[in-house]
């Protein structure tokens, strides 16, 4: 697995997750849509913890800056 996330990606992936974990916490998001969002504020955690996204390999996308 080669790293493709840059920094502002993981910030932002972590950013969207931890408001849907709020939103699910305080009810405001619930049922089947809620589980959803959980399910993808959960992938969304691991892929910016593991600086690898799947679908950015599938689709040639890199938005890490390497450091020659």
């Amino acid at each position: 697995m080669k790293k493709n996330m840059g920094n502002t990606d993981k910030a932002i992936r972590t950013l969207i997750a931890l408001i849907i974990a709020a939103l699910s916490y305080f009810e405001i998001i619930s049922g089947v849509l809620g589980n959803i969002l959980l399910v993808l504020a959960i992938v969304l955690l691991i892929t910016s913890f593991v600086n690898f996204c799947p679908l950015y390999r599938l689709f040639g996308i890199n938005t890490r800056k390497d450091k020659n």
